[in-house]
């Protein structure tokens, strides 16, 4: 494989993650976010010769890192499409499931992908550049309402509203299509002490609007309680609190909204049992050598045998 993974992404709690899906040298397991492929380089290092790894990535940046190894499948898709695209790879179960649900560094540092408000460019925030709605898109064709609401559930902003109202009258003078226009116009709305950690919040939500991130993720999320093998296991690092309460509560109790059921006997019904009753979080190194992993979760769980 070239070895563009180190300026692609830096892998994340790369040993705890890989170390979680209990890897066994015969065994199929599953890289759901493929990237510079620093995570699946782990994993087939631990497989024997008889092992397969599939890695998902929906992003054609991704395919230049492919690894070149008989015993890995790259699969050029959003990993919402899981059970589908195992079967058309003849494969009905797998013994573990990884995703690391983090943006790449790449993202963030190419400014063509409007991912990041340090550039000029489109304003764009699409992962599969083949198809969808861009960020200009949602800017410019959404209601006031749908703005504001998705301003405030994916960026947890307090001025939702306010953002709303000033992009519908600003956009009414001429479409908003790139990174500096859009920030022209945002701005203002923010104090200079927190205006980075707010636009960071406007633009983690665009993202997720544009990518139907939570809508995939729910999607996945249920695909692999079906894919996974009794005593698989599902490892999943988080960034931010509205995909980690999905993540968990899938964990602790086999449904995305965390609705807990019970046997007769008390017992919770759910198809998991947890590996890690805390969440593992990077230390002071790793963060010191890759900021972006100040706000990864890792959580890991197995499918029950009974």
């Amino acid at each position: 494989m070239k070895n563009n993974e180190s300026t692609y992404h830096i892998p994340v709690l790369l040993k705890e993650s890989v170390d979680g899906m209990n890897i066994q040298p015969d065994g199929i397991y599953v890289d759901l976010t493929f990237g510079g492929g620093g995570h699946s380089r782990e994993i087939l290092s631990r497989l024997g010769p008889e092992g397969k790894l599939l890695g998902f990535d929906q992003d054609e940046d991704a395919e230049k890192n492919i690894v070149d190894d008989k015993r890995f499948i790259f699969v050029r898709s959003n990993f919402r499409f899981l059970t589908n695209l195992l079967r058309y790879h003849q494969i009905e179960e797998v013994d573990a499931v990884l995703a690391d649900l983090g943006v790449s560094s790449h993202h963030f540092d190419d400014s063509e992908r409007g991912f990041s408000f340090r550039f000029e460019g489109a304003l764009d925030m699409r992962m599969n550049k083949r198809s969808g709605i861009t960020a200009a898109d949602v800017v410019n064709t959404y209601s006031e309402e749908q703005l504001a609401n998705l301003f405030y559930l994916y960026g947890e902003l307090k001025n939702s509203r306010k953002l709303a109202n000033i992009l519908i009258r600003e956009r009414g003078k001429g479409r908003i299509e790139t990174i500096g226009q859009f920030l022209e116009i945002i701005k203002p709305l923010f104090g200079r002490e927190r205006e980075k950690k707010e636009l960071a919040k406007v633009f983690q939500a665009l993202r997720i609007e544009v990518n139907q991130e939570m809508e995939a993720l729910k999607e996945m999320l249920l695909a692999v309680t079906e894919v996974l093998k009794p005593g698989g296991r599902l490892v999943v690092i988080t960034y931010h609190s509205l995909e980690d309460r999905m993540v968990k509560n899938m964990m602790k109790t086999g449904n995305i909204e965390g609705k807990q059921e019970q046997d007769f006997f008390g017992n919770l019904l759910t198809p998991y049992r947890l590996i890690n009753n805390k969440v593992i979080v990077p230390g002071s190194e790793e963060i010191e050598r890759n900021p972006r992993s100040r706000s990864a979760k890792l959580r890991i769980a197995e499918k029950k045998t009974k």
